[in-house]
C-alpha cells in the first residue's frame, strides 16, 4: 500500500480505547480505557501493531511517514507535559515498551529513562533534590539501551555491577552511592565502547528511533517466536509501541514499584495479592534482581497511594469483568499505573474466578465459560503429591505455581529442552529465570528458582502454562559451571531427581509419589454449566471395567471404542489364543475360540455393568494376528539355541512349529495387510465368537442388574461395502441365534469405523449396512497423510512443526484441511444415504479441543476420548458451540 495517509500508525493516548487492542495492543488499549476512565497514568502515544506489521513486511524499512509522525506525537506529548526530550530545563524522559496483542509477559523488550544523558542528569537531580536517583537512572538506561538497542551481553554489564557492590561491601543496587553509580555510568559507557568500537548515540531522537525499531524486532526473537508458538499466538500479529513519559519509583522513600493481581492467581481467592519495592525501577520486581515486600505492607509505608490502588483495582475489575494484572508506580508519593491486562493464572484459579465472578453476578456462565481454556483443566486432571509421604522438604521457596514436579535437574534450558523433548522427566533450577529460557520452561516439569518474587518472571510464566513452580528459595546455591545444586550440606548434581511441590513452595531430595487428582466443587460445577451448553455427546475409549468406572464418573456418556485385542493379549488368555492361530483346520480353531469365549464375556460384563444404561460400542478383534505370537528373530533364536543344545525334542518340536506359523503369517507392512475385517473375512470364526460373548455378556448383566448397556458391535478397517455387509451378516445372524436360544431381547447396533480414505470416499456405498460410523482419525491420519506414526514421530515430525511446514502434529491436534477434508466427506456421502446415519470419533483427537471445534462444525453426534479427558471434552465441546454463535 502507498503511503498517503491512507494508514494511521500513530495514536495519542488520548484517542484509544479497550476496543483498539488489535490495533493498539493490549497495553496500550488498555492505557488509553485507563485514562479515558479519569484512572491516572502516565501520558504518552503508541506506534501501532499496522506500523510493526508493515516494518517486518519491508525488510525492516519503516513506513515513509512513520518518523515524522512519531516526532509529532513526541512534539504534541512535550507540548502537554511542558517537558522537552534532551533538554537541560525541565527534561522529558520516556520509556519505551512492547505491546503485544496477546500478553506475551516478558517476551519482548523494554527501554526505560531514554532522554538521560551527561546534559540532562544533574537537572533530574536538581529538580528532584535528589542526585542518586538521577544517576542511578542513568546506569540503568545505558545497560538497558546497550543490551536491547544495541546488543552488548547483558552479563557484562552485570558483572561490571556486581564488581563495584563487592569492592564497596554492599548487597543491593539500592546501597550503592551518588559517587558509586556516576563510576557506574563511566563504566558501563567503557563497556559499550570497547564492544561497539564506537560511542553510543547521544541525541535522545535517534535513541528514541532505535528503541522502536528495537521493540519492533523483538517480535521475532526465539523466545517470542516460541513463546507464541506454545501458546498458539498468531506469527503475523505483530507489537505495538508505547512511548510514555517516565515515572520515576526510585526517587527515593516515598517512591515505589509494584505488581498485583486484583485477586490471587494462584487460587483463585479475593484477597489483595502482590509484591513491591520501595525506591525502585519495575524491572527490579518482574526480574527477580530484588526480594520484593509483600503488597500488605506497603499500606503502612504509602497509606495514600495504596488506598487508592486499593479502589482502583476493585474499579479496574468491574470494569473489565475480569482479574487485572496491574503494574504500577508511586512518584513521590502520587500513584501512577502502567499497565492492566487480564491476569495470568493457574487453571484452578481459573475455574474459581470464573465461578465466583458468575455468582456475584458480575459474569453469565456462558460468558466465564469463555475466559477458561479447555488446556487449563487438562493441569486439573494432573497427579498430585500424596500428603501422606512422611518426608521432610531440604529447603523451602514461594509457592509460585501449584501442582507436583518431579524430575531430574538441569541448569539452563537448552538441557531441559534436550532431554525433555527427549521422553526425560526434567526439572529446571535457576538463579532466575529470564525471558530467553522459554523454551527449556516449555518442556520442563517445574521450575525453581533461587531469587525472585510471586511476581518474578519465572513465576508468571510457570503459572500461565500450568507448570510448578517454587521461587525465591534463598537457601540453595546454584553452580552452573560444575552443574551442581546445593541444599545445606545436601549436593545435587545434573541428573539427580527432586520434587516440587508448588502449591507449599517445599523441595524434597527425591522423587515422591503421586497420587491422582481430586475433582473439586469448582471444576464440577464449570463442567456441568459446559453440559447444559454443548451439543456434542461424549464417551470414553475404555477396555475394562475399571476404565469404564472411571469415565462414568468423569461424566461420560457412554464408551465409544472398547478395543477387544487387549483381551485377547492377557497373559491367561494367550495360550488359548496361539492355539486358535495354529489350529490346523477350521473344527480346531472353533475349539481353541470357544476356550476364549467365557473369558471374553467376564470382560464385557465388568464393562456393561458400568456402563448399563449407556451405550457401549465394542471394536472386534483389530490387529494383525502375529502380534499374538512371539517375535519372529526371537523365536528363530530359541529355535536355534535348542538344536545347539541337544534341547528337549517335544520343547524343540513345538518351538519351530511356532516359528514356521510366525513366518506365515508375518508380513513386511501388517498395520496394512491381514488385519480387522479382513482377518475376520477369512476367519468368520473370529467375529462370530466375540458377538457372542457380547450377547451373552448383555444378558447376563440384564439378568443380574435389571438393565444393561446399549450394544453397538463395530467391524474395523472397512474399506468396501462388501467386507461390512459379509460381517453384518455374520454379527446378525450370530445375535439372532444367541437370542433365540434365550428367549430374550436385545437391541444391537452394527457399524464401522472410517479410517481409510476409500472408506470415506465411499461412505454412502458403505453406510447401507451400517447403523452408525466412528471415524477413527488415528489409522485415517496415517492413511491419509501417508505416514507411520511411531516413524514420523520419532523423525520429521518435530521438524516439520519448526519450521511451520504444517501447524502442529496431526496425530495431537487433527489435520483440518486433509484429514479433516475426509471425515467431512464420508459425514456427507454416509448422511446422504442415511439422513440419520449415527457419526462419531473414536481417534485421539476426540480429546483434543481444537478437533473438537472441527467435528462441532461438521455436525457430527459424540466423539470418544481417553477417561481422563473426558471433562475436557465436555467442556471443549461448548466452547465449540459458544465460539459458533459469535
Amino acid at each position: 500500500m502507498s503511503d498517503n495517509d491512507q494508514v494511521k500508525y500513530l495514536y495519542d493516548m488520548s484517542e484509544g480505547n479497550a476496543g483498539m487492542k488489535t490495533l493498539l495492543g493490549g497495553k496500550g488499549a488498555n492505557l488509553a480505557e485507563m485514562k479515558r476512565l479519569g484512572i491516572p497514568v502516565p501520558d504518552g502515544f503508541t506506534v501501532s501493531t499496522a506500523a510493526c506489521v508493515a516494518t517486518m513486511e519491508n525488510s525492516g524499512d519503516w513506513p515513509e511517514s512513520l518518523w515524522d509522525d512519531t516526532l509529532a506525537a513526541l512534539a504534541r506529548l512535550e507540548e502537554r507535559t511542558g517537558r522537552t526530550l534532551g533538554s537541560a530545563d525541565k527534561p522529558l524522559l520516556l520509556s519505551v515498551r512492547s505491546g503485544a496483542v496477546f500478553s506475551m509477559p516478558g517476551m519482548m523488550d523494554t527501554i526505560l529513562n531514554l532522554g538521560i544523558s551527561d546534559e540532562t542528569v544533574e537537572a533530574l537531580g536538581a529538580e528532584a533534590d535528589n542526585p542518586r536517583f538521577a544517576w542511578d537512572s542513568y546506569r540503568r538506561f545505558l545497560q538497558m539501551y546497550g543490551e536491547v538497542v544495541e546488543g552488548v551481553p547483558p552479563h557484562l554489564f552485570e558483572d561490571e555491577l556486581t564488581s563495584l557492590k563487592a569492592r564497596r561491601g554492599v548487597a543491593q543496587d539500592t546501597d550503592l552511592s551518588t559517587d558509586d553509580l556516576k563510576e557506574l555510568v563511566a563504566t558501563f559507557k567503557d563497556v559499550s565502547r570497547r564492544e561497539l568500537g564506537r560511542e553510543l548515540p547521544a541525541d535522545p531522537r535517534e535513541q528514541l528511533r532505535g528503541a522502536i525499531d528495537a521493540v519492533f524486532s523483538s517480535w521475532d526473537t526465539p523466545r517470542a517466536r516460541v513463546y507464541r508458538k506454545a501458546n498458539a499466538i498468531p506469527d503475523d500479529l505483530g507489537t505495538a509501541v508505547n512511548v510514555m513519559q517516565m515515572v520515576f519509583g526510585n526517587r527515593g522513600e516515598t517512591s515505589a514499584t509494584g505488581v498485583c493481581f486484583t485477586r490471587n492467581p494462584s487460587t483463585g481467592g479475593k484477597e489483595l495479592y502482590g509484591e513491591f519495592l520501595v525506591n525502585a525501577q519495575g524491572e527490579d520486581v518482574v526480574s527477580g534482581i530484588r526480594t520484593p515486600r509483600e503488597l500488605s505492607e506497603m499500606e503502612q509505608v504509602l497509606p495514600e497511594a495504596y488506598a487508592q490502588l486499593v479502589q482502583t483495582m476493585h474499579d479496574l475489575e468491574s470494569h473489565y469483568k475480569d482479574m487485572q494484572d496491574i503494574e504500577f508506580t508511586v512518584e513521590e508519593g502520587t500513584l501512577y499505573l502502567l499497565q492492566t491486562r487480564n491476569g495470568k493464572r493457574t487453571a484452578a484459579a481459573a475455574l474459581k474466578v470464573a465461578r465466583d465472578m458468575v455468582g456475584e453476578g458480575v459474569l453469565t456462565r456462558e460468558e466465564a465459560l469463555q475466559r477458561i481454556a479447555p488446556e487449563q483443566l487438562d493441569q486439573l486432571l494432573h497427579p498430585a503429591i500424596d500428603a501422606d509421604h512422611g518426608k521432610k522438604p531440604v529447603t523451602k521457596g514461594l509457592p509460585a505455581s501449584p501442582g507436583a514436579a518431579v524430575g531430574a535437574v538441569v541448569f539452563d534450558a537448552d538441557t531441559a529442552e534436550q532431554r525433555g523433548r527427549a521422553g526425560e522427566a526434567v526439572v529446571l533450577v535457576r538463579y532466575e529465570t529470564t525471558p530467553d529460557d522459554i523454551h527449556g520452561v516449555i518442556v520442563a516439569q517445574g521450575v525453581l528458582t533461587a531469587h525472585g518474587g510471586m511476581t518474578s518472571h519465572a513465576a508468571v510464566v510457570a503459572r500461565g502454562m500450568g507448570k510448578p513452580c517454587v521461587a525465591g528459595a534463598q537457601g540453595i546455591r546454584i553452580n552452573t559451571t560444575e552443574k551442581t545444586l546445593s541444599v545445606g550440606d545436601s549436593v545435587f548434581a545434573e541428573g539427580d531427581v527432586i520434587t516440587l511441590d508448588g502449591s507449599t513452595g517445599e523441595v524434597y531430595g527425591e522423587a515422591l509419589e503421586l497420587v491422582p487428582p481430586q475433582i473439586n466443587e469448582d471444576f464440577s460445577a464449570i463442567v456441568g454449566w459446559a453440559d447444559e451448553i454443548r451439543r456434542l455427546g461424549v464417551r470414553a475409549n475404555a477396555d475394562t471395567g475399571e476404565d469404564a468406572a472411571k469415565a462414568r464418573e468423569l461424566g461420560a456418556e457412554g464408551i465409544g471404542l472398547c478395543r477387544t485385542e487387549h483381551m485377547f493379549m492377557a497373559a491367561d488368555r494367550l495360550p488359548a489364543v496361539r492355539r486358535m492361530i495354529l489350529a490346523d483346520d477350521a473344527e480346531e480353531r472353533a475349539e481353541a475360540l470357544e476356550a476364549i469365549l467365557p473369558m471374553q464375556q467376564e470382560d464385557f460384563e465388568a464393562i456393561f455393568t458400568q456402563m448399563k444404561g449407556l451405550p457401549v460400542t465394542v471394536r472386534l478383534l483389530d490387529p494383525p494376528l502375529h502380534e499374538f505370537l512371539p517375535d519372529l528373530v526371537e523365536q528363530s533364536l530359541l529355535v536355534q539355541r535348542l538344536e545347539l543344545t541337544d534341547g528337549d525334542k517335544d520343547q524343540l518340536s513345538e518351538a519351530r512349529t511356532l516359528l514356521s506359523q510366525v513366518k506365515r503369517l508375518h508380513e513386511q507392512n501388517p498395520m496394512l495387510g491381514t488385519r480387522g475385517c479382513r482377518l475376520a473375512m477369512l476367519y468368520p470364526e473370529i467375529p462370530e465368537m466375540q458377538t457372542r460373548a457380547i450377547v451373552r455378556a448383555a444378558l447376563a448383566v440384564k439378568e443380574r442388574e435389571g438393565e444393561t448397556a446399549t450394544v453397538e458391535i463395530m467391524i474395523p478397517l472397512v474399506a468396501y461395502a462388501k467386507e461390512l455387509q459379509v460381517q453384518r451378516e455374520i454379527v446378525d445372524r450370530t445375535v439372532a441365534d444367541e437370542l433365540e436360544a434365550a428367549g430374550e431381547q436385545l437391541e444391537v447396533h452394527v457399524g464401522t469405523m472410517i479410517e481409510l480414505p476409500r472408506a470415506a470416499i465411499v461412505a454412502d456405498q458403505i453406510a447401507e449396512h451400517a447403523d452408525f460410523f466412528s471415524f477413527g482419525t488415528n489409522d485415517l491420519t496415517q492413511t491419509g497423510i501417508g505416514i507411520s506414526r511411531d516413524d514420523a514421530e520419532g523423525g520429521f515430525l518435530s521438524a516439520y512443526v519448526s519450521d511451520e511446514v504444517i501447524p502442529s502434529n496431526p496425530f495431537e491436534s487433527i489435520d483440518k484441511d486433509g484429514v479433516g477434508g475426509l471425515v467431512q466427506i464420508g459425514a456427507e456421502r454416509g448422511r446422504a444415504t442415511k439422513p440419520d446415519l449415527k457419526l462419531g470419533v473414536c481417534g485421539e483427537h476426540g480429546g483434543d479441543p481444537a478437533s473438537i471445534d472441527l467435528f462441532e462444525e461438521l455436525n457430527l453426534n459424540y466423539v470418544s476420548c481417553s477417561p481422563f479427558r473426558v471433562p475436557i471434552a465436555r467442556f471443549a465441546a461448548a466452547r465449540a458451540v459458544l465460539a459458533r454463535r459469535t
